[in-house]
């Protein structure tokens, strides 16, 4: 049996139910109509199938890389005004008069521990998951959330931008500059009440490091780290099931808020070496998070929902929502506690029947009684163990 190949078993320990090829399902036909063949997630696809479903997403983020890299590589677009010193010398705004430091983490490092930890650790997961869609469904929902971040990111760099901390260092301005008419003519040189604002046509430093000081909001490298470990840590709290219907251990919540605390990290270096404000760093940071969560639903049933957020979605058949009759990779989690990570109790409630196995204590529970004082009732027994029969499902070890 394949890594990525495992087969779901149902609570009477048989095999399920596979189509044989002689007979098409209304949801085959439905599927086939929206431009998708049909296909389970129990089984992994040869690399043709897998590219028929996947060849637009991978064109899509070639084209969107492209357009992020071309819009990385220009020149920024606005002329932004800068004040440098009053007639006495002082410096107006010494925020902006940091020296130029090495970047402790740099944005390719960045983005390379965005996106290779969690594939790394998606990977891991797959010991005990071993499903080829689970796999595909994370690492195709890590790459969204990372390139779309990318884009948005570099557009508002070039069309919005800022200063950076450095900015006065790398710029070298020469307001004696500002006296040249041709230099007067391009720019907005001794504007503003006092003359005393200037454009970067006074500034004498390297172009290219001029460039990458006026596009200091928002931050490359927190949108970067956000996008891929809040993406992560999603991840480990469906497959872990921290927040869930039991109380789990404490090392869980500490993996979770791992990759958390590695995004603050790298975000929070770029205040100490001043390549950022605090402001760029809060704003990549929003960006990265909030594509992060747009991927994760993408790719998953539901982002907070304990009940599904562990179960990959099918392209060609809507996910049932509410009812086990249909679902496929119910178990596909780490964790083995209270009955999760079996195929009959790996999806412990429904909408239809309430628990799935017994409830607190392991008997009765939401619609079949008290633990304590309460006999179970068929159908509504409540446990991760038990099924909605109140017969107790095979475990996994």
């Amino acid at each position: 049996m394949g890594f990525f190949n495992r087969q779901p078993r149902a609570a009477d320990g048989t095999a399920p139910p596979v189509a044989d090829g002689h007979h098409t399902t209304h949801k085959e036909r439905k599927a086939r109509r929206h431009g998708f063949e049909p296909y389970t997630m129990t089984t992994r696809p040869t690399f043709g199938q897998w590219l028929k479903y996947t060849w637009l997403d991978i064109l899509t983020m070639a084209v969107l890389g492209a357009i992020g890299l071309g819009v990385y590589y220009a020149h920024p677009a606005p002329s932004r005004s800068f004040a440098v010193q009053f007639s006495d010398g002082e410096v107006v705004y010494p925020q902006f008069a940091y020296p130029m430091r090495k970047e402790i983490i740099p944005i390719w490092l960045a983005a390379f521990l965005a996106a290779t930890i969690p594939i790394f650790i998606i990977l891991c997961m797959q010991i005990r998951i071993r499903s080829f869609w689970d796999v595909n469904n994370g690492i195709l929902g890590l790459l969204y959330s990372l390139i779309t971040a990318a884009v948005f990111q570099v557009f508002i760099k070039w069309l919005i931008g800022g200063l950076r901390p450095h900015f006065l260092t790398v710029c070298k301005p020469d307001i004696s500059r500002a006296t040249n008419t041709q230099i007067a003519q391009q720019g907005y040189s001794e504007q503003g009440f006092a003359q005393i604002y200037y454009t970067k046509e006074i500034c004498t430093g390297d172009q290219k490091e001029i460039d990458d000081s006026l596009e200091s909001m928002p931050s490359g490298h927190s949108t970067a780290a956000f996008a891929g470990f809040i993406f992560l840590a999603l991840y480990l709290n469906a497959k872990l099931k921290v927040f869930s219907n039991y109380h789990p251990a404490l090392w869980k919540l500490a993996a979770v808020y791992a990759p958390v605390l590695g995004a603050c990290l790298i975000a929070g270096a770029l205040t100490i070496d001043e390549f950022h404000h605090w402001y760029d760093v809060l704003a990549g940071a929003v960006i990265g998070t909030i594509m992060a969560f747009s991927a994760y639903r993408m790719v998953y049933a539901s982002i907070w929902d304990w009940r599904y957020n562990h179960i990959p979605l099918n392209r060609s058949n809507p996910f049932p929502f509410g009812s086990r009759d249909d679902m496929e990779l119910g178990g596909a989690t780490f964790t083995r506690q209270v009955g999760w990570g079996t195929s009959g109790a790996g999806f412990p409630f429904d909408d239809k029947h309430g628990y799935a196995g017994g409830g607190y204590g392991g008997h009765g529970g939401y619609g079949g009684g008290s633990a304590i004082n309460r006999k179970p009732v068929a159908g509504n027994g409540v446990g991760g163990p038990f099924h909605n029969n109140g017969v107790r499902g095979e475990q996994m070890v």
